[in-house]
């Protein structure tokens, strides 16, 4: 079997701790903002002057600054990546539009991007306007893994953001996060 390094060619390597320099995250989190920024009002059609092509281009563009801002807890940036009329699918859900999705995933954000945990996301894909990736939080002083799942984003570049999550996830010590957790979250 063939090993893959499933990073190659992107921005920055997220697939462990230790792999970003701080003037990258940065650079990331820049990015990240100015693609929030380009989210169309009303969802692009996939057409000959919006192919498949570009859109994969520019979700391989997007997926370091989502992964900074996630270990960063911008979940400014994380609740932008998102369409309004987002549909997403998981054992808690399904949810519809923002209100709820947000109010769930803030606990969710502040468990995996807490003090002395590092997100991982050793296995990223892309086909078109799919993304799918793997990811486990590790407890940066006794390797525990914390949480870990499967997702599989929807979304169309730049323009079109998310319109459809569907996510298998698994907390092995937490599912609440303590208020402590959820004030570092930035809204």
């Amino acid at each position: 079997m063939t090993r893959i390094n499933y990073y190659k060619g992107l921005t920055a390597d997220y697939s462990k701790p230790g792999l970003v320099s701080d003037e990258l995250k940065q650079t990331m989190i820049e990015l990240a903002e100015k693609i929030v920024a380009m989210k169309d009002e009303k969802l692009p059609e996939i057409s000959s002057d919006y192919t498949l092509e570009p859109i994969e281009k520019e979700n391989q563009e997007w997926w370091p600054t989502h992964c900074e801002a996630l270990r960063q807890c911008r979940g400014d940036i994380l609740t932008g990546e998102y369409r309004e009329d987002l549909v997403y699918l998981c054992q808690d859900g399904p949810y519809r539009g923002l209100d709820k999705q947000k109010e769930r995933e803030k606990h969710w954000w502040a468990l995996i991007a807490q003090p002395g945990v590092t997100m991982c996301w050793p296995i990223v894909m892309f086909f078109g306007e799919h993304t799918y990736f793997e990811w486990k939080c590790v407890d940066d002083e006794t390797n525990e893994t914390l949480a870990k799942g499967n997702v599989t984003w929807v979304r169309r570049g730049h323009r079109g953001a998310c319109y459809l999550k569907t996510e298998q996830l698994t907390f092995y010590r937490d599912v609440f996060a303590p208020d402590s957790l959820l004030k570092l979250i930035k809204a």
